[in-house]
């Protein structure tokens, strides 16, 4: 799942929203559909463009030339998750299930804020759009090297959402912006101004989508894994990969791994001990794992299998071995 914020796209949003919405109408226009797709708002699913332009340029008291009157919220599923959509609604039904989604997706933007009274959807002024096509720009590579043409369609599933959500809440009294990263040196400005965690966002994209829908992620189709992989300390790449060879070992395992990517991600485990000693029950089939004759290890993998097998002899006698594997690195 990718989703993506941005106060800038084909327009500025420090102006009115027009030149946005007549963008995002380019489907409309450019497939001569007989039925227009219209745009959805957890509460109507029939509005016009000449609707969402109003609402949204007439929400803006008290914001000045300088400030954002709105923002784009870009909703991609993979083609995985596009694909298991479809094998359990269809096309037909997949917008309808899109649109809800995107309902509850704005729910946790409401959420992410932590600001009294913002706790849904309904709090927000938003306005959402699915739409079927993706097109060339001059920035792909394909069009750079002259196999596709700028305004060309992607092939495949590219079914996707826009949404647009003002900058003020559905009275129009607070200001929210995703743009506000404070993390709350002080603390009274903090819950004055709010603070937005992009980053939790985006995570509760995919949560929200797997427990929507029945969606098993596999570990590496999470956006923790590709963080790390990007991103990672010494130590989280260690920790991801004993979690990339439980996810290879069985179900049970595979899914305790996804469930503890997130942690690894966050930083809450000092060392692979740290993180194996919460996995509870599931610990032995871990501890299979690292004893396991390993395909392709470092010197690193060879140091910390040997020293869990001393601990699996010795069966919870001496724990310094927790120890130890921090230390040895």
């Amino acid at each position: 799942m990718y989703i993506n914020i941005t106060d800038r796209k084909e327009a500025d949003n420090k102006g009115s929203s027009g030149a946005l919405v007549h963008y995002l109408e380019k489907e409309n226009r450019m497939e001569d559909k007989q039925e227009p797709e219209r745009w959805f708002n957890g509460q109507r699913n029939d509005i016009e463009a000449y609707e969402v332009r109003r609402a949204l340029d007439g929400n803006r008291a008290k914001l000045g030339n300088h400030e954002a009157k709105f923002f784009l919220i870009n909703i991609s599923p993979s083609q995985k998750e596009l694909a298991h959509l479809m094998e359990k609604y269809g096309r037909a039904s997949m917008k309808d299930q899109l649109e809800l989604y995107a309902g509850r997706v704005m729910d946790e933007y409401a959420k992410n804020f932590k600001r009294p009274g913002i706790n849904g959807h309904k709090d927000l002024m938003w306005f959402g759009k699915v739409e079927d096509h993706r097109y060339y720009t001059y920035k792909d590579k394909e069009v750079q090297d002259g196999l596709k043409k700028r305004g060309e369609k992607k092939t495949g599933n590219q079914m996707h959402i826009q949404v647009i959500v003002s900058r003020k809440d559905i009275t129009g009294k607070l200001k929210l912006s995703p743009m506000n990263t404070s993390k709350g040196r002080n603390a009274e400005h903090s819950k004055k101004m709010g603070q937005f965690d992009r980053m939790a966002f985006k995570q509760c994209g995919e949560k929200v989508f797997d427990s929507q829908f029945g969606f098993k992620r596999n570990l590496t189709d999470t956006l923790a894994y590709a963080n790390i992989r990007k991103n990672g300390t010494v130590a989280q790449r260690e920790q991801l990969h004993i979690l990339e060879r439980g996810a290879r070992a069985n179900d049970r395992s595979r899914a305790q791994s996804t469930d503890l990517v997130q942690g690894v991600a966050e930083g809450l485990f000092e060392n692979t001990s740290a993180m194996l000693e919460t996995v509870g029950s599931t610990l032995s089939a871990f501890l299979d794992i690292m004893t396991s004759p390993l395909e392709s290890v470092s010197t690193n993998d060879v140091d910390e299998t040997a020293i869990w097998r001393k601990k699996r002899r010795r069966h919870g006698q001496d724990e310094s071995q927790d120890q130890g594997m921090s230390q040895g690195r």
